[in-house]
């Protein structure tokens, strides 16, 4: 049987650059390399597409700041590349520039080769990846790859605009607000209605990101007009919500396409007052609790309403569906849809796929499959009226 050629894109301009290249780098060690041929494409926070000439090791995200620290965060060495943006044998294009590699210099020969890829494996957390744009860009190449679709990926990115979708198919959301900047700027009382409408505590979200990054928990006005600050920082919008008592933390993975699945649920014990980012990544304190300590009712409605989140915002390939439960009533509020989950061997996706029977290699090979098939179903469809 022919090896199948999967580009595993990784790294990426947003904030959320180092967890992408720790997920990239378990997916590279995993795949099977008898039946796969990997080609690591990594994006520099700078925007810069190469051909890696190496494969990611670091297998945390505190591996790879300390690996960047130590080397000067100068950027990875490799063939400049660029995928085409239309249908091609040739997916993408590599670029080898002599001398400096800059592509200023445009009075060197550049050495030119085309790659054909088969199936690509977009390993990118947060905005200019995760958020459909790439997703975009491969449409147009019409190449299959795994995940979510650009409307999917899209709304999966946006907490506000995935809140509205959840509500209105009536899945539980905790109450919230949204500012854009200039709302907030405006707006003198703004502070007054989020104390009024949601009371104290809060949390203060960057509306398009992920990893926790850019998120606080405000419980004075003074400490909401901080939160609302380092939010701005990295979004144009916010989302501000407000806190659910006593809150547990409880996630649930999907995977499919029109048939999705649901895995069993973990519990997430953060080390921290809430699962920052740090608590994710630096600290080692946190807990996984896999299965979490449900009742088996509390159990099959997480899973269902993981399966209906999914749905809601045109999930494909996998998902990570966040919940938060009232520690008081044990009422569920649906968080947050995560259509590219954290991907290392200690990441929560993985884990608890493993928990329900199927391993790491084996996700990964289910994930290709399901990339394949649904751009196979694609390809049936009329693209003229004639």
């Amino acid at each position: 049987m022919k090896k199948l050629r999967v580009g595993v894109i990784y790294g990426g301009r947003s904030g959320e650059h180092e967890v992408s290249v720790a997920s990239a780098a378990s997916i590279m060690r995993h795949l099977d390399r008898h039946r796969y041929d990997p080609v690591p494409i990594r994006i520099e926070k700078s925007g810069r597409w190469s051909l890696a000439d190496k494969v990611p090791t670091a297998i945390s995200a505190a591996d790879v700041l300390e690996h960047a620290r130590a080397d000067g965060g100068r950027l990875a060495r490799g063939r400049e590349a660029h995928l085409v943006a239309y249908p091609s044998e040739e997916a993408m294009l590599t670029i080898e520039r002599p001398g400096s590699g800059d592509a200023r210099d445009g009075d060197q020969q550049a050495i030119v080769t085309g790659l054909g890829l088969d199936v690509i494996f977009p390993v990118l957390h947060g905005p200019y990846g995760e958020d459909g744009s790439v997703q975009g860009l491969l449409e147009l190449a019409n190449v299959p790859y795994v995940g979510a679709g650009v409307l999917g990926s899209a709304v999966g990115m946006d907490k506000a605009v995935m809140k509205v979708l959840f509500a209105a198919r009536g899945l539980p959301v905790a109450p919230y607000l949204v500012y854009l900047r200039h709302e907030w700027q405006r707006d003198a009382g703004a502070a007054t209605q989020v104390e009024r409408t949601l009371g104290f505590p809060v949390f203060v979200k960057p509306a398009n990101l992920g990893s926790s990054v850019g998120i606080s928990k405000a419980k004075t006005p003074q400490e909401l007009a901080d939160a609302v600050t380092l939010a701005f920082s990295f979004d144009r919008k916010v989302v501000i919500e407000a806190a659910v008592p006593q809150a547990r933390e409880i996630e649930c993975a999907v995977l499919g396409n029109d048939d999705p699945e649901a895995s069993v649920a973990g519990e997430i014990v953060p080390s921290r007052e809430f699962y920052d980012y740090e608590a994710k990544y630096l600290d080692e304190g946190s807990k996984l609790l896999i299965p979490a300590p449900l009742s088996p009712l509390e159990t099959e409605n997480i899973r269902r309403l993981a399966i209906e989140a999914f749905r809601a915002v045109e999930g494909a390939g996998m998902s990570r569906v966040d919940f938060l439960v009232d520690g008081t009533n044990g009422k569920v509020f649906l968080n947050e849809v995560n259509t590219i989950p954290g991907f290392t061997t200690i990441s929560m996706y993985p884990k608890l796929w493993e928990a329900s029977g199927l391993g790491y290699a084996a996700l990964i090979d289910r994930l290709i499959v399901l990339a394949l098939e649904r751009h196979a179903a694609k390809q049936q469809l009329k693209t003229s009226i004639t």
